[in-house]
């Protein structure tokens, strides 16, 4: 088989199989422990970062892997593929935290914070989303106030993946007027900063052991040297990062559904039940036939987002097909997974459940599966 690879196919399945040994022998034996108690392994992530995982797509130069996004998604299924809640931190970290400061931070942020996330030394976050506005991210209400070389943040962002256990978070702010897509910057904001703290844990269907927090802004004083960019280009650039980070969700959809298509193709050659396994009924076999092939199509849609990312060409529609399709994917395919154990899917002694639960995320972060409709609609009504 590898004779008929090209060398950068070789690569992925070398590195391929590098996260697939680390899995099976780090995540798969503790993933229920960690479902069950919502244990955030920062340990797990950090071997992983000293592996390179952590900073695939950081230049050497900053301490990372130096490389593409077809590496990239191969990672972040991999992982997917035995858990879902070390896929999600994982491909957040990467891909939002580090990845705005790496496509938008200076020389100088770059090459502070870029070494440290990359190797997993520190853990990243990223805060967009706020109790009043998911989608509707413009009508944010923590602001920003200019006060000689500082900006002074108040307010609250939800739905922080590492709101807690972060080192550093960059953080959308309002310093504009309400509605105002000039009027929102981007701060780098390291935790023990005066004024800035931890709020709530969120207590989730699925992916319970990745992270999710408040992070709370009481007079938290930020020195402008902090400032991603220029002042009033958060929210551009916000939606230039969430382009990568659709085709992150779009590999962890990936993995989710590979996961649960493998155990339940294993189960159905194992199950027995009137006499012969499960899969020899059409009806058990029409469904991992609809798996595979619903599989098989959204990793030729992630294929092709990475594939234009790579060659630094216009994404957002290719990465909002793939993440839309992706992600609904992963449900269906967990779903019917479940169906296919029967009542043993419905337990925690089998693992589709886990899948089942996991998946559901994937069609709401980073874009729900209605925004990616309209970006869709809206980019091929363009003339």
């Amino acid at each position: 088989m590898s004779s008929v690879l090209t060398a950068s196919e070789e690569h992925i399945s070398i590195i391929r199989q590098s996260v697939r040994d680390f899995c099976e022998k780090e995540i798969r034996p503790h993933v229920m422990t960690w479902d069950e108690s919502q244990h955030f392994p920062v340990e797990t992530l950090q071997r992983l970062g000293s592996l390179g995982f952590m900073g695939v797509l950081v230049p050497e130069e900053y301490g990372g892997a130096g490389l593409g996004y077809h590496e990239y998604v191969a990672v972040i299924k991999e992982i997917g593929r035995v858990c879902g809640s070390v896929g999600l931190s994982v491909a957040a970290h990467n891909s939002l935290c580090t990845g705005h400061i790496l496509q938008f931070g200076n020389e100088e942020q770059k090459r502070k914070y870029l070494p440290l996330l990359a190797s997993g030394q520190w853990i990243g976050a990223w805060g967009l989303t706020e109790a009043g506005t998911g989608s509707d991210a413009l009508r944010m209400r923590c602001v920003a106030v200019e006060d000689g070389d500082y900006y002074v943040i108040n307010g609250t962002k939800n739905w922080i993946t590492h709101g807690i256990s972060g080192n550093v978070a960059v953080v959308l702010v309002r310093t504009g007027e309400l509605l105002d897509s000039h009027g929102i910057t981007a701060f780098i904001i390291e935790r023990g900063t005066p004024g800035f703290r931890a709020g709530k844990k969120e207590n989730k269907l699925g992916m319970r052991a990745s992270e999710t927090a408040e992070l709370i802004f009481e007079d938290c004083r930020v020195h402008k040297s902090q400032i991603l960019g220029e002042v009033g280009q958060g929210f551009k650039q916000a939606m230039k990062v969430l382009d990568g980070g659709r085709i992150s969700i779009a590999a962890l959809s990936l993995g989710i559904a590979t996961g649960a298509y493998e155990a339940s193709l294993k189960y159905a050659k194992e199950r027995h039940q009137f006499g012969q396994p499960i899969a020899h009924f059409q009806a058990i076999a029409f469904k991992l036939a609809d798996m595979a092939t619903e599989i098989e199509a959204a990793q030729l849609l992630t294929d092709r987002a990475a594939e234009l990312k790579n060659k630094g060409e216009p994404v957002t529609l290719a990465s909002a097909m793939a993440k839309y399709y992706a992600s609904e994917v992963a449900v269906r395919v967990s779903t019917d997974a479940v169906q296919i154990f029967g009542g043993y899917g419905y337990t925690k002694d089998f693992p589709v459940e886990k899948y089942y639960r996991d998946s559901k995320l994937c069609t709401i972060g980073e874009g729900t599966s209605e925004i990616q409709k309209i970006v869709i609609s809206r980019n091929i009504l363009k003339s």
